[in-house]
C-alpha cells in the first residue's frame, strides 16, 4: 500500500497501513537506562501522521487563534544551548549539562532569549513547548500525539531493522542527511552553514515521505501504558534525537532512540509533530 497525502496544507497527514515490525534495538549504541530494547515484535493499526513537525508558523497560528500561553512564557525562562546564545558566560550553566543555560525570557516567540524573536525562521519546528503545550495544539487540530509504536513505524519508513530511516550506514550517498551536531561536543564546528534547528524539509524524506524522523529535534509521544504505572507520573516519551546528538557523546539519533522527559520540560531541541487515527 502506497502511503497517500490527506491534507494538502502545513498539517499534511500521511495515511500508513499500519502492520507489525520489529521495535526497538540491541546493537553498541544502545543505553541500557533508555529501555530501548528488547527488539520486540509491534502490531500497529492503520494511522495517518503530520510529513513534518510543527513549524514555528503552525504553532503561532494556533496561539494567536487561542490565547495558548506555553509552559516556558508562564515560567519566563527555558533552556538554551550555549553555543545558540550571544554571550553564554551571561547565563549560568546548568549543574551536569554545562552546555545549557536557563535564559530568561526564552520561549517559542524568542528561541534564545528577550530579542530573538527573528533568530529562527518560521519554516523550523517550534521548541521551548512541553507535552501538555503539544497537547493543547493536537486538540485545537483534531490530532493527537503518535504513540511511540506509531512513531517508530513511522520513522522506519518501511524498512526492516535499520539504525536510520534510509538503512544502516549514516552517511548516505557521502552525506549525513540529518541535522545532528558537528564538532566535538559540546564545541561546535566553527565553519557550520547553521547552529541548532534546520528547515523541517531540509533532508530528503524517508520511505513513507516523512521528514527528519531522527535528528534536528526530540518529539514529544504519548505515554506508554508502561510508564503510567511507575511512581513519576510526569514522564513522557521523546523520539529521534536532535541536533544535539553526536556520537562523541551520544548516539541517539537512531530510530529506536527514546528517552522520557518530565511533561513540563522546555528546550531548544524538543519539538513535535501529529498524528491521527
Amino acid at each position: 500500500m502506497v502511503p497517500q497525502n490527506t491534507q494538502p496544507s502545513d498539517r499534511r497527514l500521511i495515511e500508513l497501513p499500519g502492520g507489525s515490525f520489529d521495535m526497538g534495538y540491541e546493537g553498541p549504541e544502545a543505553i541500557a537506562a533508555d529501555r530501548e530494547g528488547p527488539v520486540r515484535r509491534v502490531q500497529v493499526a492503520p494511522f495517518a501522521i503530520a510529513a513534518c513537525c510543527v513549524k514555528r508558523a503552525e504553532f503561532r497560528r494556533f496561539a494567536d487563534a487561542t490565547g495558548h500561553v506555553t509552559q516556558a512564557e508562564r515560567a519566563g525562562r527555558s533552556f538554551v544551548f550555549h553555543a545558540c546564545l550571544p554571550s553564554p558566560e551571561d547565563h549560568p550553566p546548568a549543574d551536569k549539562t554545562p552546555w545549557w543555560r536557563e535564559v530568561e525570557g526564552a520561549h517559542w516567540r524568542s528561541p534564545h532569549g528577550s530579542g530573538s524573536e527573528k533568530a529562527v525562521p518560521e519554516d523550523h519546528p517550534v521548541t521551548h513547548v512541553d507535552w501538555h503545550d503539544a497537547m493543547a495544539y493536537c486538540r485545537w487540530s483534531g490530532t493527537r500525539l503518535p504513540s511511540e509504536e506509531e512513531w517508530e513505524f513511522a520513522a522506519r519508513g518501511g524498512l526492516e531493522g535499520c539504525r536510520y530511516p534510509w538503512g544502516d550506514d549514516l552517511a548516505r550517498d557521502g552525506k549525513v542527511d540529518c541535522n545532528i551536531f558537528r564538532g566535538r561536543f559540546p564545541t561546535p564546528q566553527r565553519d557550520l552553514p547553521y547552529l541548532g534547528t534546520t528547515s523541517v524539509e531540509t533532508h530528503e524524506p524517508n520511505g513513507y515521505g516523512l521528514y527528519q524522523m531522527t535528528g534536528n529535534v526530540w518529539e514529544w509521544c504519548l505515554r506508554p501504558a508502561a510508564d503510567r504505572r511507575e511512581e513519576r507520573t510526569d514522564l513522557r516519551p521523546i523520539r529521534g534525537g536532535s541536533h544535539l546528538c553526536h556520537d562523541s557523546y551520544c548516539s541517539r539519533y537512531r530510530t529506536s532512540s527514546r528517552l522520557l522527559c518530565g511533561s513540563i520540560m522546555t528546550t531548544g531541541h524538543i519539538g513535535f509533530r501529529v498524528a491521527r487515527g
